[in-house]
């Protein structure tokens, strides 16, 4: 005997690195999905049983689902008895009253999920944000909710009668095992009452195996931005012990390991600084709520927003040794290799990527960049008035003059043996 889904009809917003797999999933239990995206392309990418992103197997999900009819992808929001909101949660651009960059959360995205999704809410129906934000997002998501339909009560008025119900679920997924990790790993739910965290539940109970552990909205918040800032200050020593170690000429790869070895001692790894939508933009939301309290949180972020211009500096002083070796050569002459430019190994996201970034200033200075990167096909937009080329691997190898690897790609793993013996190169993470 078939038993009845709790959900029919699940629609979710953003389809990107977050919300593509989420629907993928959801999909594959036999519910029916609508994935709604305002990047057309990426709609009919999807409709075609394709995907837009880089994730290990979850192009064969999508197309098992897609050809079933479970998944379809639309920029229109239709009815529903569930929105998961995944949209971004970027910065505001600017600077503050010191003249330094504003780290301000920026909720335009969630309040444009808000205002599209509003006219086809029915009485019963339960919204949930997955986007990371800062304490309070969920709030006003149910604020912006209330304004646009006037005829519906929310759960900020009516808790647990309210016609919708609101909830707060962070993804907490290691891109490279996303599909993995939404079934195995335990979600921590945030609902705006009891009624509305027990109905988030029941959704995340048709794909979860991980245990759903219940809270209110805001400790939900606050639970993720307190999951990356852990990670953002133990990454924020070992990027300052790199630093330091490359004052002492001490292998800090080798003192990690056996630090380490002590059993209260996880010492992270160093790298090229931190990127991604995730630690290195969470720890800014606790800043941004507390700045007076949140001291050591934000020296950790401003530490490892710095890594990535003593690497450059690193890199420009290889540089000026090959200059000073052969005075007939100019800047335009040398040749970087620049091995890696997502922020992570294995992926293709670029999002906030110090590696990126680095590949960028190289080619600011003038010389050419050969930029390998194997996990995509072409350059992000603003490459194209610099001298850097995307490269083959053997290419970049045999032509530079100065080797920076950025990025610990398994794609890299044989480097060691590949690398010119006379090479000049500068391995900030390790390989």
């Amino acid at each position: 005997m078939k038993t009845e889904l709790a959900f029919k009809t699940v629609s979710v917003i953003g389809l990107g690195y977050i919300g593509l797999p989420t629907a993928a999933v959801i999909a594959s239990r036999g519910i029916n999905v609508i994935g709604v995206d305002v990047n057309q392309k990426a709609v009919d990418t999807i409709n075609a049983g394709d995907i837009h992103i880089v994730e290990p197997d979850l192009d064969i999900v999508v197309r098992g689902v897609v050809s079933t009819g479970n998944l379809r992808a639309t920029t229109t929001p239709e009815p529903a008895e569930a929105f998961m909101v995944a949209v971004p949660t970027p910065f505001h651009h600017g600077t503050n009253e010191n003249g330094e960059v504003s780290h301000k959360p920026n909720l335009d995205y969630i309040k444009s999920a808000a205002k599209a999704i509003a006219p086809v809410l029915e009485k019963g129906n339960i919204v949930i944000l997955e986007s990371t934000s800062p304490v309070g997002a969920t709030e006003k998501l149910a604020g912006w909710l209330a304004e646009a339909r006037p005829d519906l009560s929310f759960p900020q008025d009516k808790g647990d009668s309210a016609d919708i119900k609101v909830a707060h679920c962070p993804e907490r997924v290691l891109p490279g095992y996303v599909l993995q990790e939404l079934v195995s790993n335990d979600r921590v739910i945030g609902g705006m009452s009891k009624a509305c965290s027990d109905r988030a539940v029941e959704l995340y109970q048709t794909f979860v195996r991980g245990e759903c552990v219940i809270t209110n909205a805001r400790t939900a918040e606050m639970a993720k931005l307190t999951e990356n800032s852990f990670r953002d200050v133990n990454i924020a020593f070992a990027n300052e012990l790199s630093v330091i170690c490359d004052k002492l000429k001490i292998n800090v790869w080798e003192l990690i390991k056996l630090a380490n070895r002590h059993p209260r001692v996880n010492i992270l790894q160093p790298g090229a600084g931190v990127g991604g939508h995730c630690i290195a933009v969470d720890p800014w939301f606790i800043v941004a709520s507390a700045p007076e309290e949140a001291r050591l949180i934000h020296a950790a972020r401003r530490g490892n927003d710095a890594k990535p211009q003593w690497v450059l500096e690193k890199g420009k002083s290889a540089i000026m040794d090959v200059l000073a070796a052969d005075p007939s050569r100019s800047m335009s002459d040398i040749k970087v290799a620049c091995l890696g430019l997502a922020f992570k190994p294995d992926i293709d996201d670029l999002r906030e990527s110090p590696a990126l970034d680095i590949t960028k200033n190289f080619g600011e200075l003038g010389c050419q960049v050969l930029a390998v990167e194997p996990n995509i096909t072409k350059l992000p937009a603003g490459f194209e008035a610099l001298p850097i080329t995307l490269s083959p691997l053997d290419v970049a190898l045999e032509q530079a003059d100065v080797i920076c690897v950025l990025v610990k790609h398994s794609a890299f793993a044989d480097l060691p043996e590949k690398c010119p013996k006379n090479a000049r190169l500068l391995d900030v993470v390790g390989l």
